[in-house]
């Protein structure tokens, strides 16, 4: 700006003191104090103006009279002072440096311009965080923890002076236990928007971005709001009101200039204005004991959580101290470690140590203390110092990039893009997340592809450079440089031959060409469901065999021998039994019969055993091929090794031995032989009359006549076995009986005048009972008690009977007793 007046030197040395002041929010400011005059019109000037600030009039020309050591601003930080006699002075406005204050938040002070757009002052942003479960920083710098469910107020206007414009969390339990809260849903509304920021996964850094209800892609930019990303965090600012919201999944934070909101905010994150004490303060203006009892009197209405009613005092406030035996994780201690010390002059760590610590005792499965150390990390970034610190935890809080990017702990708030000039950014603050690699840049902040060169980008998302020609959804594309980039036509097809699809079957049908995938070529299909001919029902023994001639798409059938047999409705492959009657074995062989195309069925009788041995006879069996040897006689080996055959009731006498008799019984078609031995009476040949020798009946004992001296009667033993009741005795058994001659008469009795007749006989005096063990068919024992005769002696008997008739009874007796002998021997063999 220059100043001029005729015939008038005109100087610009000399400097204008300043004077500052604090107010009682610790904001320093600093202005010019200009000087007092009087203004007059005795005298006429002309000030010229080249240009001035938008806040300053500007000069015009004007007859004023001007008093010695009057001072005026002028335009570009110039100030004149009238001296005398139309001298006029015109020095440059110098700034001294307002005294540095310290913001109760512990972030640095920043640099704010005055209103006359000279000189600067000290101002201390509103800058309020909150991470894990969750812990706040309220725009003043007090720490609290708070696990409410509901949807709360994190920052609204006291004095309304932007239309619909505040900041609002949505939290809820994220634990089994109903015990603490994470941050689900950052919500940020600015007259008639309304951006939601919700977590996709829990304690993930992963969010979708809503407006007004509907996803939008980043970047956005509408009525005065822009959204875009920036590394791990998506971004909500409002370059009108100098706004900046973060959210990330996991942590948020909200800066806002004093100078626009001091001393005029409101909600869980306090009032702004650099003095902890009313940090804590309720919508009616009163102040809480506490944050934690504060934070719940910020409920908003929300639909999805009918639980919640604003306006209702908790009975008792949560209770948030860890327990005191709980030294949390060891990740935590890395914020007071020299990992961290570059930032602790910066920012102080403990209360993100707390936090730390709560988050690792209480949910020590989540992981959240990874939370803190980002948002600490983060606060750091802002404040200038950037600190890599995710690869110091043993991958508990490793972040993950896509294939295409790598991680930064140190990257540029804003990436630099194809789109995007270098010399636009100027901001140093770096923020940690996925960045293109070296060599490498992003070709747009809406197309997030890492390109070499910058080219061009389409809907497909491959890097293009200029001059290349490609295609696209059927479109023949150029990538050029300037315009829009892409400059695309309709992809043209080259003419085909006509093709004829008149054959049975076959159907016209528009394939993709493998050489040009956007030019379908036509070609008949084959589609079998459209022929007439349909296939045959072979016999038994055949199949359907079909072919496509070449050419052709409709099959020609016929039936082909399966090669194998058939009978009765059933096939058999070769080599395999067939069941044709019981009498024959059959296979299937591999000989084919001319005629029927089928394989021959061979077959050859069961052979039958003819010969049966002693005792046995060929019997034929109903229902079987062959007759079946069936006994039909005894078989008995004699003594002398030789073999006797009995036919059922038949008797024989050992041929060389009388008294061994051999018989056969059939019981219940068993046939069973028995062998029977005569015991005969003891005979002394010396007592016998001469010539008197003969054998008894059985041809077994012998018998004769006896001397004149009679036998006395005695006992006489003998060996043989004992049956009873089809029991017998193991062994023979010593029996005893009495035997020898006793006297008989006939005499003439005169007195009586009859014959009468005296007779004794040799009969048993003195016996004794003895015990005999018998065994059973059923192979049990019994015990049997026999008469053992011990003593003999003649005794009298009566004889009632006339002589012939006693002899004659005493032959058949003696036949008796000798048949008895034999049946008993049998029936004995037989049991």
């Amino acid at each position: 700006t220059s100043v001029s007046a005729s015939s008038v030197p005109v100087t610009t040395s000399g400097t204008t003191p300043t004077e500052s002041f604090t107010t009682t929010s610790g904001t320093t400011f600093s202005n010019f104090t200009p000087t007092t005059a009087t203004t007059t019109t005795s005298t006429s000037e002309t000030v010229s103006a080249g240009s001035t600030s938008a806040s300053e009039p500007t000069a015009t020309s004007s007859a004023v009279t001007i008093g010695g050591s009057e001072s005026w601003q002028l335009c570009n930080c110039t100030k004149a002072t009238c001296i005398e006699d139309n001298v006029v002075r015109v020095v440059p406005i110098i700034c001294n440096p307002p005294p540095k204050p310290t913001c109760s938040n512990g972030l640095s002070p920043v640099r704010v311009i005055d209103k006359d757009g000279c000189c600067w002052h000290w101002e201390c942003d509103c800058y309020c965080t909150g991470w894990g479960d969750p812990h706040y920083l309220t725009f003043d710098g007090l720490y609290y923890s708070y696990q409410g469910n509901c949807t709360y107020v994190l920052m609204e206007e006291i004095n309304k002076t932007v239309d619909n414009f505040g900041v609002y969390i949505d939290n809820y339990h994220c634990d089994s236990r109903d015990v603490v809260s994470c941050p689900r849903t950052l919500i940020v509304r600015h007259e008639t928007q309304e951006v939601r920021i919700a977590t996709i996964k829990p304690n993930a850094l992963q969010v979708e971005v809503t407006v007004n209800k509907q996803a939008v892609a980043l970047p956005y930019k509408k009525f005065g709001l822009i959204i875009y990303e920036s590394g791990i965090n998506r971004v909500v600012e409002i370059p009108e009101l100098n706004v900046n919201v973060t959210y990330n999944g996991l942590s948020f934070s909200i800066r806002m200039p004093y100078q626009k909101f001091g001393n005029n905010t409101q909600g869980q994150c306090g009032t702004c204005n650099n003095n902890t004490a009313d940090d804590c303060m309720l919508p009616n203006g009163n102040i809480a004991e506490n944050c934690e009892t504060m934070a719940d009197h910020w409920q908003v209405v929300d639909p999805s959580k009918p639980q919640c009613s604003p306006g209702l005092i908790p009975t008792k406030a949560p209770n948030t101290t860890p327990m005191q035996s709980c030294k949390g994780s060891s990740i935590c201690e890395l914020l007071l470690g020299s990992l961290f010390k570059p930032c602790h002059g910066s920012v102080q760590p403990e209360k993100y140590y707390a936090a730390c610590v709560f988050d690792s005792c209480v949910l020590p499965n989540l992981d959240l203390e990874c939370s803190s150390l980002q948002i600490y990390a983060a606060t750091c970034a802002d404040q200038g110092v950037c600190i890599d610190w995710r690869s110091h935890t043993n991958g508990v809080c490793s972040y993950k990039c896509p294939s295409d990017k790598e991680y930064r702990a140190c990257g540029p708030i804003k990436e630099v893009t194809c789109k995007s000039s270098h010399q636009n950014e100027t901001s140093t603050k770096q923020v940690e997340g996925c960045f293109c690699p070296n060599g490498t840049m992003l070709y747009d902040s809406g197309v997030d592809v890492c390109v070499e060169t910058c080219g061009c980008v389409g809907v497909d998302m491959i890097p293009r450079e200029f001059g290349e020609r490609f295609m696209v959804d059927c479109y023949d594309c150029l990538c050029v440089e300037g315009g829009y980039g892409i400059v695309c036509e309709p992809h043209e097809c080259a003419e085909q031959s006509k093709t004829n699809c008149d054959g049975e079957g076959f159907y016209e049908v528009n394939e993709v060409n493998p050489e040009d995938s956007c030019c379908p070529i036509v070609t008949c299909k084959c589609n079998t469901s459209l022929c007439t001919t349909k296939a045959p029902k072979c016999t038994l023994g055949f199949e359907v065999h079909s072919h496509i001639p070449s050419g052709q798409c409709c099959p020609v059938y016929q039936c082909v021998p399966k090669r194998v047999c058939v009978h009765q409705n059933a096939e058999f492959l070769p080599n395999s039994s067939v069941f044709v009657d019981k009498c024959q074995n059959c296979f299937c062989t591999n000989e084919v019969n001319i005629s029927t195309q089928l394989n021959i069925i061979s077959c050859e009788h069961i052979p039958c055993n003819i010969h049966c041995g002693p005792g046995y006879e060929i019997q034929p069996v109903k229902g079987e091929c062959c007759g079946r040897c069936v006994q039909t006689k005894c078989v008995i080996h004699t003594a002398n090794n030789s073999d006797l055959i009995l036919s059922p009731g038949e008797f024989k006498n050992d041929p060389y031995n009388n008294c061994t008799i051999y018989s056969c019984v059939n019981i219940h078609n068993q046939f069973i032989s028995s062998t029977s031995e005569i015991t005969c009476p003891a005979f002394n040949e010396d007592s016998c009359k001469p010539g008197t020798i003969a054998f008894l009946p059985n041809g077994c004992c012998k018998t004769c006549a006896p001397l004149d001296s009679p036998t006395p009667c005695s006992v006489r033993q003998r060996e043989d076995f004992i049956v009873y009741n089809g029991c017998r005795s193991v062994d023979r058994v010593v029996l005893t009986e009495c035997e020898g001659t006793c006297g008989t008469s006939s005499l003439y009795s005169a007195e009586a005048n009859s014959m009468e007749h005296s007779c004794s006989c040799c009969r048993e005096s003195r016996t004794t009972v003895r015990d005999v063990e018998l065994k059973c068919p059923s192979g049990r024992s019994i015990s049997h008690k026999y008469i053992y005769v011990e003593s003999c002696s003649c005794r009298d008997t009566e004889c009632s009977y006339p002589q012939s008739s006693e002899l004659q009874t005493t032959e058949e007796n003696d036949k008796s007793s000798a048949l008895n002998r034999i049946k008993r021997a049998i029936s004995l063999i037989s049991e």
